[in-house]
């Protein structure tokens, strides 16, 4: 069928898309749009927003690329409405047009309230505002930190302030305190001021002011953002909070630890006033002298008093001197005649003491030394002989009993051999393997307790013999004496001039040659001058 004759243009879908594109655009370059954001879920995967923006009559899709929102003021919120700004266009591949916005603002004070409301909610949930997280101020602060703008009045006041009641050291972080900058920068100077080393080039505060003079809301909508709030909730440094006049109020009013109402009034609040300081510290002075004073006066008065009872020191050491006079007076006499008495004790015991006695008792030891030796010998030989008696008979008994059943077991299987298999030799000689476990085991046991009974007793008889053997005695610094012979010298009348001897000490023996029998004469006792002082020894 033939196409109707028509002088009508034709157009691809793309060409029509591309057209409208221009015209919207060309149209509407840049236009503020108010309505309620719906449909907002959060930036995309890609750093983009996209939602609607809706009245009570028609809607439109609206979007944020990344790097605008990352610069806006206000973050879009479901259901908040907000006056957008930015440029109509399409999207020619589902037919639609859109807004890309490049600035969003609440609608009015209403709709900043609301959300002041809002979050303010939200961060009281969190725990921000809590009264136990607020820490006291600093009584007298070293170095003071100020976040403020640098050109504004505020920091005069502060200043002006800070010097009339105690001049401190002041450390100024310039920042924005209104637009879009203003939030980032104040985090920045709170973290800061936070990073800085106690002991570092630049001194750390130990208190911060953070300070703006009054105005809008919109004004002060810088300290209402989230982050300046969590910075200063999170801050390691006390702060207060000075924003605005007496009648505005910010949310980090109510994270800081002190709330100001003026900048003038937080600069009261961080100092004391230092002449009244001065003053005080005067008078607590003169109160510790004159307490010191009295309590002084009050300790001498005491000491005078307690002095007025003592006695006097040479009435006090006056008896115990007496009787130092009277101890040394008697003993000259009582030497005397402690000697005397030790004296007719030693001419007493001196009869028992000569070398006849000595040498008999040191013989009876000797014979009483060799007779226990030869008991003991003879008791340990006849110990072994018993035990030899006892166990040889058992050992020949054990031994018959052993080879009786060898034989017999031989005799078995060589009369069995023929009629059995190779296995049943195996199982017969395994069975009789078994037999003789355990009599080997018990011949072990009995011989390894026979041997421990006997090896106890032998080392009590070796314990025995060393007790009473005579090499004990060379221990102590005797000896023995012995002739050419080998034969014990007990007399001095058994040796002559010439003769050889055998000396046995406790290390070894010497020989010796016997040069004379001196004569042992009693020398005479010395009798004590009449004149002279009779010696303690």
């Amino acid at each position: 069928m033939d196409s109707p004759n028509t002088n009508a243009a034709e157009f691809t879908v793309s060409e029509i898309a591309q057209a409208v594109k221009r015209t919207v655009e060309d149209s509407f370059g840049y236009v503020r749009v108010r309505g309620e954001i719906s449909g907002f879920r959060g930036q995309h995967s890609s750093g983009h927003a996209y939602f609607t923006l809706k009245d009570e009559n028609a809607a439109m899709d609206a979007v944020v690329w990344k790097g605008n929102y990352a610069r806006l003021a206000f973050k879009p919120e479901e259901g908040l409405e907000v006056i957008a700004t930015g440029r109509l266009t399409t999207f020619p591949r589902s037919s639609k047009y859109q807004i890309v916005i490049d600035n969003i603002e609440p609608a009015g004070a209403g709709a900043l309230m609301a959300l002041l409301e809002e979050r303010r909610k939200k961060l009281l949930a969190e725990g921000l505002f809590a009264r136990e997280r607020k820490r006291e101020l600093p009584y007298l602060p070293r170095v003071i930190g100020v976040i403020t703008s640098p050109t504004g009045a505020v920091i005069r006041d502060i200043l002006h302030r800070l010097d009339d009641r105690f001049p401190s050291h002041v450390l100024v972080w310039p920042v924005r305190v209104q637009g879009e900058t203003c939030a980032p920068e104040v985090v920045n100077a709170i973290q800061g001021f936070n990073a800085l080393a106690v002991d570092g080039p630049i001194p750390r505060p130990d208190i911060l002011i953070v300070a703006r003079g009054g105005g809008s809301i919109e004004d002060l909508w810088g300290f209402n953002e989230e982050a300046v709030v969590r910075a200063v909730a999170a801050s390691g440094i006390p702060i207060i909070s000075a924003v605005g006049h007496e009648t505005d109020t910010t949310l980090i009013d109510y994270a800081a630890d002190m709330r100001a109402p003026t900048p003038t009034a937080a600069a009261e609040a961080a100092v004391p006033v230092r002449a009244e300081l001065i003053a005080y510290v005067d008078d607590l002075g003169g109160r510790q002298r004159q307490a010191a004073r009295r309590l002084a006066g009050s300790y001498r008065d005491r000491l005078r008093g307690a002095a007025a009872g003592l006695p006097r020191p040479i009435d006090l050491v006056a008896t115990q001197r007496q009787r130092l006079d009277h101890a040394a007076s008697n003993l000259l006499s009582a030497l005397r005649h402690s000697v005397q008495a030790q004296r007719v004790t030693f001419s007493r015991i001196e009869p028992k003491l000569n070398q006849q006695v000595l040498r008999r008792r040191n013989a009876d030891l000797g014979e009483r030394l060799r007779n226990f030796s030869m008991r003991a010998e003879a008791g340990l030989r006849k110990s072994v002989d018993r035990a030899r008696l006892t166990h040889d008979p058992r050992a020949e008994r054990l031994a018959l009993s052993a080879r009786r059943l060898v034989e017999r077991k031989r005799a078995q299987f060589e009369a069995i051999g023929p009629k059995l298999s190779p296995n049943a030799l195996r199982s017969e000689l395994r069975h009789s393997q078994s037999q003789l476990a355990p009599l080997t085991a018990r011949l072990m046991a009995g011989i390894g307790q026979g041997l421990s009974e006997r090896r106890a007793a032998l080392g009590q008889a070796g314990k025995l013999l060393a007790s009473l053997s005579y090499k004990s005695v060379l221990a102590r610094g005797y000896a023995v004496i012995k002739d050419a012979d080998g034969n014990l010298v007990r007399e001095r009348a058994a040796l002559g001039p010439g003769d050889m001897v055998t000396i046995e000490l406790a290390d070894g023996a010497v020989g010796a040659a016997i040069a004379g029998s001196p004569v042992i004469k009693k020398k005479p006792r010395p009798q004590p001058e009449s004149d002279s002082q009779e010696s303690l020894f």
